[in-house]
C-alpha cells in the first residue's frame, strides 16, 4: 500500500519547480513550509482542502484581512499546480478572503524632515551604523531605490568615477543603471572613505556594511529606520500608517513630478524615463507611486484652470 506523500514534501517539489522556471521565492516559499507543517502536524493525509487552506490563512486572528488572503493566494498558486497531479485537489477560487493589497496612504517627506532624518542617524552608536544608515537612507532619498535595490548592491555595482549604479535582478528581475546626482555621488565616496577605513578587509562585498564588515539586511534597516522615527517623534495620523523606508521612493516619485510641472515640461513624456529609471515594466507602475500632496494638487488645478480658460472645455 502506497503512504501518501507529506504536504511539505509536495510543496518542496513545487519550490524546485517554481526554482527551475527562473522565479524568486522569497517569502512567499516561507510562508508555504509553514502551511505544509501546519496540514502534516494535524494529520491531514491526502488531497489539499479549501478548508484547510483557509483554516491555516487564518491562523493569525489579529492579522488584517489583507495578509490572510495573501497567505490564501500562495496556497491557490501551489493548489493549481497540483491538481494537475492529483485532480482531488480543491483549489480555493480568487478572493475568497477578499483583496490581498490595500493601497495604504504614504507619508511624502518634505526637504526639511529628509534633512531630520539623515542628521538622526548620526546619533547612532556604534563605528560604521551611523555612516552606513546615512548613506543608505540619503541614497534612497536621491534616487527612488526600492530597500532590497540599494542592500543589493555589491562594490562592483556602485561606480563613483561616473556616478551610475548597476541595478541587477531588481523586482522585475531586469538589469538597469541608475546614474547619480554629483550629490550623492560625493556622499557615496565620503561614506566609501569610512567604510574602506573600518573594513579593509570586509567578511562581504556588498557596498553597505554593518559593524562586523557584513552585508546590511533588511531587518536591520527596519528596526533602525523604528528607533529612528521614534526619536523624531513621527508617528502615524489618525486611521493611517507611520512614515516607512519605503515612503522615500513615493517621495521621490511625486517630487520628480512636481519639479517637471514647475518646469513646465511635458510629464506625459518624463513619465517614460522616470518608469525606466524606477525599474518598473510600464509607467502604469510608477502612477501607483503618485500621491495627492497640496502642491501637487495646487499645480493640477493651475493647469487645469489655465486649460479651461483656453477653450479645453466646450
Amino acid at each position: 500500500m502506497t503512504r501518501e506523500p507529506t504536504m511539505l514534501s509536495l510543496i518542496e517539489d513545487y519550490l524546485a519547480f517554481r526554482r527551475q522556471l527562473g522565479f524568486t521565492l522569497g517569502t512567499a516559499g516561507d510562508e508555504l513550509r509553514l502551511f505544509a507543517r501546519y496540514a502534516d502536524r494535524s494529520g491531514h493525509r491526502g488531497p489539499l482542502t479549501i478548508e484547510l487552506a483557509v483554516q491555516w490563512a487564518k491562523l493569525p486572528t489579529d492579522a488584517k484581512p489583507a495578509y490572510w488572503a495573501w497567505r490564501l493566494h500562495a496556497v491557490r498558486m501551489f493548489a493549481q499546480y497540483r491538481v494537475l497531479e492529483d485532480p482531488r485537489t480543491e483549489v480555493p477560487p480568487p478572493g475568497l478572503l477578499g483583496p490581498m493589497f490595500r493601497r495604504g496612504q504614504p507619508h511624502i517627506y518634505s526637504a526639511e524632515e529628509i534633512t531630520a532624518l539623515l542628521e538622526a542617524t548620526r546619533t547612532l552608536h556604534r563605528r560604521m551604523r551611523p555612516h552606513t544608515c546615512e548613506a543608505l537612507f540619503g541614497l534612497l532619498a536621491a534616487t527612488g531605490l526600492r530597500v532590497g535595490e540599494a542592500l543589493g548592491l555589491t562594490c562592483q555595482h556602485v561606480d563613483l568615477e561616473t556616478g551610475v549604479l548597476n541595478i541587477v535582478k531588481s523586482k522585475a528581475s531586469k538589469c538597469r543603471l541608475v546614474p547619480l546626482h554629483p550629490s550623492a555621488t560625493a556622499a557615496l565616496r565620503r561614506y566609501t572613505a569610512v567604510r574602506d577605513r573600518v573594513h579593509p578587509e570586509p567578511k562581504s562585498d556588498a557596498f553597505f556594511l554593518t559593524d562586523r564588515g557584513t552585508a546590511l539586511s533588511y531587518q536591520r534597516v527596519t528596526v533602525t529606520f523604528r528607533t529612528l522615527r521614534r526619536q523624531l517623534g513621527w508617528r502615524a495620523p489618525p486611521g493611517g500608517a507611520a512614515p516607512r523606508v519605503h515612503d522615500l521612493r513615493h517621495t521621490f516619485t511625486v517630487r520628480a513630478l512636481l519639479r517637471w510641472y514647475e518646469a513646465g515640461a511635458n510629464v506625459d513624456e518624463k513619465i517614460a524615463a522616470l518608469a525606466t529609471y524606477l525599474g518598473h515594466v510600464n509607467p502604469t507602475s510608477t502612477y501607483w507611486y503618485l500621491t495627492a500632496v497640496p502642491e501637487l494638487m495646487a499645480v493640477t488645478g493651475r493647469r487645469f484652470e489655465r486649460y479651461a480658460r483656453e477653450g479645453g472645455i466646450r
